[in-house]
């Protein structure tokens, strides 16, 4: 039986293109990366870039740094110079070194596993139960790679090559985390140079599996002036995994003498037993030459625990063998350790857990840790943004309380989530050196403003800014009202305990005793034919006693305090519904006072024609 063909070229030349582009490319064959008649081979594209480069740089004979910050220092070579040929379409070109500068996006290390970590949870919506992270050894050359692996839908031919195009997503959902189809590229490159794909599918009735290489070593040892990701895929729906041929065997052999050549596997029996795990259908994801840091060692940590990967640098960061007591209780909280534990970042990563789901890191399961659940005299506040009209009906909760470790640990700030995914952990909002809000968390999900391309912040727009405002309030009102449970004093406590002092010391005065309309230094003169007596002759049943009121406690000032508080809120609320009652009322008398104006026109007509017709039949 002959090798069945698909219209879809095997070789990828990474452009960016949006949705509508590929699906209009895979049906009329014009996109770069789907047209089998107008792309070069793999091999025509080396060959081409060899001829119009001339010899190979020795810069991009070796990668000169393993050190991802300094891995895009390198000269680009002279341009090659193409003739123009009937059949092959032109298109933008994207150069090596685009994918190097695409993943600085990403800062930090974690970020760019998270971003895997989404791709995954996003599969549930397609069956998945787990996603899978953890170390391999790479047997070609005894180094360790990343894994990532689910039991999601998996990609057929054509969606893994829209995961490997730049700008593509179908993630349009209001589920979904994915959205800008930049991430798989972003991520895999800021963790390591190079990155294979395994993945199986059902679609149709059909069953594929497709094994693709995105290599940045491979583009630069070789020269290559566009990113070109060799791809091949096979039928399985019968016993046999048949190869999909696109244009011809020769091109298909050329696409994986390629992948065995730079990739971990260096026979097809090798990569085919990649995908004995993987089940009917499913995707597995290896990062191979993982990047160093700049002592020349791997950047993830897999040696300091068996059941975690940390980021090296930071965990050595504040590895002193002494430290002040309030200095080691603040690094066992989980707002430090998430800074360069794994499985510390990925507990709180998702606000909702997942019932059917597991995030399986080195062989154990993450326990998602729910913040709020661990806040003391917690409360939720509901606002409503001043978002734009289609989003007028949003209404954010945010659950703000004192962590179980206040007031001895001091860490505070706002966990902010968008789409159940935490975007800026422990976020400040106050400014540094004020005791306000010490110890004191808040949790919420803004789905109405949008993260920034690596998820770790927001784009800063006037929603953002109107949210920080709103953050800040929310503290300060809580503060308020909640601070003395800890031992703080309320704001203007000072001055109202200088008050009670002063009010205090008057009362310590002697009292004055009214009898009868007489004080009683003037009834001690008129007592003087009694003799000189130390106290005057009073009826007490008929004195009344002038003194001022005894100093209230801290928790009767707080009780007020509170209580005024919910006045307050009381009164805003009802100032709120008057200012809409009066906005209803003043859209009315408008309807109204125009109405009236009709019928005054329509009478000072009708008014005319009367006086009309009497003179009309004189005539």
């Amino acid at each position: 039986m002959p090798p069945r063909r698909i219209p879809t070229n095997a070789v990828v030349n990474v452009d960016s293109s949006s949705e509508d582009e590929v699906e209009d490319g895979a049906r009329n064959s014009n996109i770069s990366g789907y047209s089998s008649a107008t792309k070069p081979t793999a091999q025509s594209e080396i060959t081409a870039a060899r001829e119009g480069s001339g010899a190979v740089s020795s810069s991009c004979d070796s990668l000169e740094s393993r050190s991802f910050w300094k891995a895009g220092n390198y000269d680009v070579g002279p341009a090659p110079k193409f003739t123009s040929t009937p059949d092959l379409l032109e298109h933008a070109r994207v150069h090596p070194k685009f994918l190097h500068s695409n993943a600085t996006s990403h800062k930090w290390a974690f970020g760019a596993i998270a971003e895997l970590l989404d791709n995954a949870v996003d599969e549930i919506q397609n069956g998945a139960t787990f996603v899978k992270v953890d170390k391999i050894n790479i047997v070609k050359d005894n180094s360790p790679a990343l894994l990532f692996q689910d039991d999601g839908g998996g990609m057929d031919p054509q969606g893994i090559r829209k995961c490997m195009s730049l700008g593509y997503s179908s993630k349009k959902s209001n589920t979904t985390i994915g959205q800008y189809g930049n991430g798989f590229k972003t991520s895999t490159m800021r963790l390591g140079a190079d990155v294979i794909v395994f993945s199986r599918a059902v679609r149709a009735g059909k069953s594929t599996q497709s094994i693709g290489l995105l290599s940045y070593t491979y583009l630069r040892k070789t020269g290559q002036d566009d990113v070109i990701v060799p791809m091949i895929d096979f039928d399985i729906s019968s016993r046999l995994a048949e190869p999909i041929i696109y244009s011809s065997e020769k091109d298909w052999s050329n696409n994986l003498n390629i992948i065995l050549e730079w990739s971990p596997f260096e026979s097809e029996e090798e990569l085919m037993l990649q995908f004995e795990d993987i089940g009917s259908h499913g995707t597995k994801i290896v990062i191979f030459n993982l990047w160093l840091n700049d002592e020349g060692i791997y950047e993830l940590s897999f040696d300091d625990d068996d059941e975690d990967i940390r980021l090296r640098d930071e965990a050595n960061s504040g590895s002193m063998t002494k430290v002040h007591k309030k200095v080691a209780e603040l690094r066992a909280h989980i707002s430090y350790h998430l800074r360069y534990s794994l499985r510390a970042y990925a507990s709180i990563l998702y606000l909702r857990k997942f019932p059917n789901f597991k995030i399986l890191l080195r062989g154990k399961p993450v326990e998602q840790y729910s913040i709020a659940d661990d806040l003391k005299h917690s409360k939720v506040v509901s606002y409503k943004p001043h978002a734009a009209a289609a989003l007028k009906e949003v209404s954010v909760e945010t659950t703000i309380g004192f962590i179980k470790e206040a007031p001895s640990l001091g860490v505070s700030g706002f966990n902010v989530y968008h789409k159940n995914r935490l975007i800026r952990p422990y976020w400040k909002v106050t400014s540094d050196g004020t005791s306000k809000g010490y110890g004191v968390v808040g949790v919420l999900e803004a789905n109405f403003i949008e993260p920034a391309h690596d998820k770790q912040d927001f784009e800063r727009s006037s929603l953002y800014v109107r949210l920080e405002a709103r953050l800040k309030h929310i503290l300060a009102e809580y503060w308020k009202g909640h601070c003395h449970f800890m031992g703080h004093q309320t704001p203007g406590a000072r001055n109202r305990s200088l008050h009670l002092l002063s009010s205090s010391q008057q009362s310590r005065q002697p009292k004055t005793v009214i009898v009868n309309g007489l004080s009683a230094s003037s009834r001690q003169g008129s007592n003087r034919g009694f003799g000189a007596l130390k106290y005057p002759m009073v009826s007490f049943e008929a004195a009344t006693l002038v003194d001022t009121p005894e100093p209230m406690s801290v928790d009767q000032i707080c009780d007020e305090n509170i209580e005024l508080f919910m006045r307050c809120e009381s009164h805003k609320q009802k100032d709120a519904e008057l200012k809409e009652k009066i906005r209803k009322v003043e859209m009315e008398l408008e309807e109204t006072r125009k109405k009236c104006a009709q019928l005054s026109s329509y009478l000072e007509t009708k008014r005319k024609q009367e006086s009309l017709k009497p003179r009309i039949g004189k005539v």
